[in-house]
C-alpha cells in the first residue's frame, strides 16, 4: 500500500474537527433552545459573589455570571438602602462573564452589613459581610505578619517534629512496625479531613465550575504524578527508598498545609480573627506531628542523616503554608483552594500507598497489616491526629 504524504495524515486527523465546529456554529446560530422555549419562559439567572473586600469608605464584589442566560445588573441595596454603583466591565454579563462593582458607602468597623445586587427582573442576590474590617492589601506589613503566620503553623512545628529523628532511629523491629503504621495513621486523618474540607468548599463554586468533579480530578491527577515523579526518583536514587519516601510525604504534607495557609489567610482577609487565631494555635499543633510523619521512613532505614538533608524536607513540609497565607490573605479565591486542597489530598494518597506497600512486601503477607504493632500504630496515629485537630475547631 502507497505510504500517505504528511499532509494527508494531518488533513485525516483534522477534519472531524473542523465538522465538530462547523457543527456547533450551526446549534449557535439556530438557536434550538431558545425557540423551544419561546418568550413564555423567565430567563435563568445566577449571580455569584466571587470575593467581598472593604476599602476606606467603598464596597468592592466581584461577581460572576453562573447563569446560561445574560443578567443585568440594575440596582444596588447596602443595608435595605440603595447607592449607586460603578463597574468595570458594565452592567452587562453574559454567561461566566465578570466584572467589578464598586460601591461607595461609610461602612462601620466591626459592623455587620448585606449588600444586595438587584438584576433587571427585580432578582436579588445577598452577601453578608458578618464583620466589616479594612481588607489586607499587599504591603510589606501584611506580608512579614502573614509570612510569620506561616512560620509559626507550618514551618517551626514540623521542624519541631523532626527532631523526634534520634529517638526514631533508635527503636527495635517492633516499633519500627508501629511507627510506619503511626504514619499511615497521621496521613489517613489528613486525607479524610482534606477531602471533607476540599468538598465542601467546592460547594461554594459556580455550578459552571462542576466543583466536585474538578477535586476528584485534580486529586487523581496529582496521585498519578507523585506515582511517576517517585519512580523516577526511586530510579536515580538506588539505595535510598527511604529518603525518596521522605521527600513523597513531606510534598503531600506541604501541598495539605498550603491548603491550611489559605484557611489562615482567607479568615484574617474575611474579618474574622478570633477564628484566624484558633486556626494558628490548633494548626500549630497539629503539625508537630507531620514532622514525625515525614523522618519515619529515614528513621527504619536507620542510616546517618546529613542535617542538610533534615532541613530541606522541614522546608518542603512547611514552607508551602506561607505562601497558602499570602494567597488566603490577597486573593482569595474558593477554586484556589478546591485544587490545592485536591493536589494535597491526591498526594497524601500516594504516600500511604507507598508506605503500606513496604509494610506488606516487608511481611510478604496483607495479614501484616492485623499484627498487634501495626494496629496500635493505626490506631494512635488515627488518635492522635483527631484530638490536636479538635482544636482547629
Amino acid at each position: 500500500m502507497k505510504a500517505e504524504t504528511a499532509p494527508r495524515r494531518w488533513l485525516l486527523a483534522f477534519l472531524p474537527l473542523v465538522l465538530l465546529a462547523a457543527l456547533l456554529a450551526v446549534i449557535v446560530w439556530s438557536g434550538p433552545a431558545d425557540a423551544i422555549r419561546g418568550n413564555g419562559y423567565p430567563p435563568i439567572e445566577r449571580l455569584t459573589f466571587q470575593r467581598v473586600t472593604l476599602e476606606p469608605g467603598a464596597i468592592v464584589a466581584t461577581l460572576l455570571n453562573d447563569g446560561p442566560d445574560a443578567v443585568s445588573i440594575a440596582q444596588v441595596q447596602v443595608d435595605d438602602a440603595f447607592w449607586t454603583f460603578t463597574t468595570d466591565k458594565g452592567q452587562q454579563l453574559g454567561h461566566l462573564g465578570r466584572t467589578t462593582l464598586r460601591v461607595p458607602y461609610p461602612w462601620v468597623e466591626g459592623e455587620t452589613h448585606v449588600l444586595r445586587v438587584l438584576t433587571s427582573t427585580g432578582t436579588p442576590f445577598d452577601h453578608e459581610i458578618a464583620v466589616a474590617v479594612e481588607t489586607p492589601t499587599v504591603s510589606m506589613r501584611f506580608l512579614g505578619v502573614f509570612t510569620l503566620i506561616g512560620l509559626y503553623v507550618g514551618v517551626l512545628p514540623v521542624a519541631i517534629g523532626l527532631l523526634w529523628f534520634p529517638f526514631l532511629a533508635r527503636l527495635s523491629a517492633r516499633g519500627m512496625d508501629f511507627l510506619l503504621a503511626l504514619t499511615i495513621g497521621l496521613l489517613a486523618f489528613l486525607l479524610v479531613d482534606g477531602a471533607m474540607e476540599g468538598l465542601e468548599v467546592s460547594n461554594l463554586l459556580p455550578e459552571s465550575f462542576q466543583g466536585g468533579v474538578l477535586f476528584v480530578l485534580a486529586a487523581a491527577g496529582a496521585y498519578l504524578l507523585l506515582e511517576w515523579v517517585s519512580g523516577q526518583l526511586k530510579s536515580r536514587r538506588t539505595g535510598r527508598g527511604g529518603w525518596v519516601l521522605a521527600v513523597m510525604i513531606a510534598v503531600g504534607i506541604g501541598l495539605h498545609n498550603f491548603g491550611e495557609g489559605l484557611a489562615i489567610g482567607s479568615a484574617f482577609a474575611l474579618g474574622e480573627a478570633t477564628l484566624g487565631t484558633l486556626l494558628i494555635i490548633g494548626f500549630t499543633l497539629h503539625n508537630t506531628t507531620e514532622g514525625l510523619a515525614i523522618v519515619a521512613p529515614l528513621a527504619r532505614e536507620r542510616q546517618r542523616v546529613p542535617l542538610r538533608d533534615l532541613i530541606t524536607l522541614g522546608l518542603i513540609g512547611g514552607v508551602p503554608t506561607i505562601g497558602g497565607a499570602w494567597l488566603g490573605g490577597f486573593v482569595y479565591s474558593p477554586i484556589w483552594s478546591v485544587l490545592f486542597l485536591a493536589v494535597g489530598v491526591g498526594a497524601i494518597a500516594q504516600v500511604i500507598v507507598q508506605i503500606a506497600r513496604q509494610v506488606g512486601r516487608e511481611k510478604s503477607d496483607v495479614r501484616a497489616f492485623a499484627s498487634t504493632p501495626v494496629m496500635a500504630g493505626l490506631v494512635a496515629g488515627f488518635a492522635v491526629m483527631y484530638v490536636t485537630g479538635m482544636l482547629v475547631g
